[in-house]
């Protein structure tokens, strides 16, 4: 009865490996061990967020079909709303968007266990700090009459075009177009300096993003101290009554450290 029992136990392993895998383990990100996933904290697909831990670590994980395509404005959201969510609170090593490994035992052995020493050094390091963007966009009027007054060709231009039909002062558009382009490019890299020069004062870790709009100022990643935030928010503030009028600021965070800590996406 033994060797009957011990076989139909074989057979059933051997029929459960065979069975096609439905679910896997999206990993968000990697935390100390203490920290807990809030009742209403939810990820891709509206899943339920849990705890994977290893020693002083933990990963950050939802359960997730793998027929499940991803990419979704809202599934990069869902990503970037409970990585932002725990640096609120406590460090976290944000992993690319689309990590998924095969189960929870996977998270444990292939990415806690395998890297562990590397991602505890990391949180050390991250204690206590989050990432913040400050932006700058260029008053779109503000900036034509600066980029005018400034360039004589430009002015010329403006003038030629003046309450003229288009098909008849395309060429003058297309010139005065590119001067503007070409004045915009080196007015950011300017302000952008006055940005990265105002925010050293604070920390030393800095990241200049490149420019996602043509009429954008400015883009700094900055890693800061939260307790330092009202430092921060005064900086930002000090740079907007500067170029009141000019150049509208605005701060993002606190966010997880993105440009900074990234991990690579695990292999599932």
């Amino acid at each position: 009865m033994m060797s009957t029992s011990n076989t139909s136990t074989s057979n059933q392993a051997a029929d459960a490996r065979q069975e096609p895998r439905t679910s896997g383990i999206y990993v968000y990100g990697i935390v100390p061990a203490d920290v807990e996933a809030g009742e209403d904290a939810v990820g891709v697909c509206d899943e339920a967020v849990s705890i994977v831990t290893h020693g002083d670590i933990a990963a950050l994980v939802s359960e997730i079909s793998v027929d499940r395509r991803l990419g979704k404005p809202e599934d990069l959201q869902a990503h970037a709303n409970l990585l932002n969510g725990t640096a609120r609170v406590a460090p976290v090593l944000p992993l690319r968007f689309g990590a998924v490994l095969t189960d929870t035992d996977a998270v444990k052995d292939e990415l806690l266990t395998a890297h562990a020493d590397e991602f505890a050094a990391a949180l050390a390091e991250l204690e206590g700090l989050a990432q913040y963007i400050v932006k700058g966009r260029y008053v779109e009027k503000a900036i034509l009459r600066e980029v005018i007054e400034e360039n004589e060709q430009a002015s010329r231009l403006r003038d030629t075009i003046r309450d003229q039909p288009e098909e008849v002062t395309r060429d003058a558009r297309m010139a005065l177009g590119e001067i503007v382009s070409n004045a915009i490019v080196a007015k950011r890299e300017e302000d952008t300096r006055a940005v990265v020069d105002a925010l050293t004062a604070l920390t030393d870790f800095l990241n200049v993003r490149e420019p996602t709009h043509e009429e954008e100022a400015a883009q700094v990643a900055v890693l800061v101290e939260v307790a330092r935030q009202d430092e921060l928010e005064n900086i930002v503030g000090e740079l907007a009554q500067q170029w009141d009028g000019r150049v509208e600021m605005r701060l993002l965070g606190p966010l997880a450290a993105y440009d900074f800590v990234v991990t690579q996406k695990p292999e599932g």
